[in-house]
């Protein structure tokens, strides 16, 4: 220790004797196993954590935390059984993104994970419809070993347990896909595939998926009759059929959004209570995501709004690059991803922990509307994404006029309340698009000897998982009262829908402003760390 710090030693441990030691992680999930002491787990043989190396982060019956091997299972013969006869199903694993010439850090395409588990990239899958017990033949490919990458990389699933972990009845290497997929596809009348989206006209094409079939080291003319095959008649859309099934979330899925969503709701917490004014914005969303990586978080759902005062009124404000002053608003938008699925969660909370009285009425306003719209949120309601939104703008408006906004044509849905009221959520942040908002409605798909149907469920069902984020953002315009001019509030929770009662899964993030303010002041028992 420096000599000149002793003198300041006897101040600094009273101070520390006065601080109760916190616990810096806790774990929202229990160890699923105790790993063995005299085991050695380090590495790994496997390309992604599993029970066998990682028996800490696993049960026995998980193929992925929190989701058991039979739902992954379950969910393939969902979809093979609802393709006609003579179908093959093809997804392709996301690509590796690169920053800088470095790798980041890997997602995988989310229906490709939704329907096998596998984390690895390079890899593919094929499940062709058959009249099997099981219903499908699925095929997985994959890199498999090889020391010499894995001594930069890390390791890969060998093709053996690629069999008997992730169940597919063969295992082929990567290289081996475009010859065998051309092999497949021959034998098939409906080829459900989805074609990577091309970068440039924003738009699928067949001859992006080029890039994912054709390694440097291969003539590229093998793949051209791959990519003339696909472009056939023969080929159909593959994720609208897939966005079915996620909309609907099971038990383990509901299990796992909710301790994603309780993790960003007690990191809010915590950071509410480590703002203070003059600290900046790219602060408070720092702190943020290290309370998420504590507490178990692979990453953040996206990128994070840390908006202050006026910045508020930035619906999407992701720069968080200014300093917070004494008496503003912070509207912070974060969420973290969790096990593979997403949270959302908005909170918009004093700086120095107490509201004015303007911005305790327009919050007050705010938040009555919203716990309304909650309260909508059952299959028992019959209404559909559209129908809540259309209440929203009907309750919001009530509020206004009550605190004494006069509104004319558009004021709302134009200037203080541009936004929708509502997503999905799960994997995705913002779960398929393929999901109409409006009237329940069915589409079909015609492709000449094939008529199929499906049903887009617009109407709230039981199972799913939605926001509701109601928001207010006032400009400084003469039309609007002038003390509520550059208040811009948003309140955001992930919702379960129910049959006769919601739940809120990111209930751990305080709403009420006496719990705002108490997180804010230290009066709940939070700590910032």
């Amino acid at each position: 220790m420096c000599s000149s710090f002793r003198p300041l030693l006897p101040a600094l441990q009273a101070v520390a004797a006065r601080c109760p030691r916190t616990k810096t992680w806790t774990s929202l999930r229990a160890y699923a196993t105790e790993a063995a002491a005299n085991y050695d787990y380090k590495p790994s043989h496997y390309g992604q954590p599993l029970f066998q190396s990682h028996p800490h982060l696993l049960r026995p019956n998980e193929l992925t935390p929190g989701i058991p091997s039979e739902e992954y299972e379950r969910r393939r013969k969902d979809l093979m059984d609802s393709l006609p006869s003579n179908s093959v199903v093809v997804l392709i694993a996301a690509p590796v993104k690169y920053m800088s010439g470095s790798i980041y850090k890997y997602r995988q395409a989310s229906d490709f994970w939704y329907l096998t588990g596998f984390e690895e990239p390079d890899s593919a899958v094929v499940l062709e419809k058959n009249s099997s017990s099981r219903g499908y033949r699925m095929t997985l490919f994959s890199s498999g070993k090889d020391s010499a990458k894995e001594k930069w990389e890390g390791p890969r699933t060998s093709f053996d347990d690629a069999l008997n972990v992730f169940k597919a009845d063969d295992a082929l290497t990567i290289k081996a896909f475009p010859a065998q997929l051309r092999s497949m596809i021959s034998l098939y009348s409906n080829v459900f595939i989805d074609l990577p989206q091309s970068p440039r006209k924003n738009a699928r094409s067949t001859k992006s998926l080029l890039r994912y079939l054709s390694p440097p080291v291969n003539p590229r003319s093998e793949y051209e009759t791959v990519v003339e095959s696909l472009s056939s008649s023969r080929r159909k859309p593959l994720a609208p059929l897939i966005a079915q099934l996620r909309v609907f979330k099971s038990d383990c899925e509901q299990q796992v959004m909710r301790t994603a969503a309780d993790i960003s709701g007690r990191s809010l917490a915590k950071t509410m209570r480590f703002t203070r004014p003059g600290i900046s914005e790219s602060a408070l969303a720092a702190h943020f995501e290290y309370l998420c990586c504590l507490s178990g978080s692979q990453r953040l759902a996206y990128v994070p709004v840390v908006a202050s005062g006026p910045n508020a009124l930035i619906i999407h404000y992701t720069s968080n690059n200014q300093v917070v002053q004494d008496g503003e608003m912070i509207l912070m938008d974060a969420g973290c991803e969790y096990n593979g699925y997403a949270s959302d969660i908005t909170r918009s909370y004093p700086a120095n922990g107490f509201f004015t009285p303007p911005q305790r009425e327009l919050y007050s306003a705010v938040l009555s509307a919203q716990k309304a719209l909650v309260e909508l949120c059952t299959e028992a309601e019959e209404l559909s994404l559209h129908d809540l939104h259309r209440k929203s703008c009907d309750l919001l408006r009530q509020e206004l006029k009550q605190i004494g906004f006069t509104l004319h044509t558009g004021d709302l849905e134009r200037v203080l309340y541009p936004h929708f009221l509502s997503h999905p959520i799960g994997i995705d942040l913002h779960e398929s698009s393929h999901s109409d908002r409006a009237e329940l409605y069915v589409v079909l798909i015609v492709s000449h000897s094939l008529d199929l149907k499906f049903t887009i469920h617009a109407r709230l069902k039981a199972g799913m998982v939605i926001t509701v984020e109601p928001g207010i953002y006032v400009p400084p315009t003469a039309q609007f009262p002038k003390h509520f001019h550059n208040i811009g509030i948003r309140i955001e929770d992930e919702v379960l829908v129910g049959e006769k009662y919601p739940v809120v899964l990111s209930v751990s993030a305080p709403k009420e402003i006496a719990d705002i303010e108490g997180a804010c002041q230290g009066l709940l028992g939070l700590e910032p760390l």
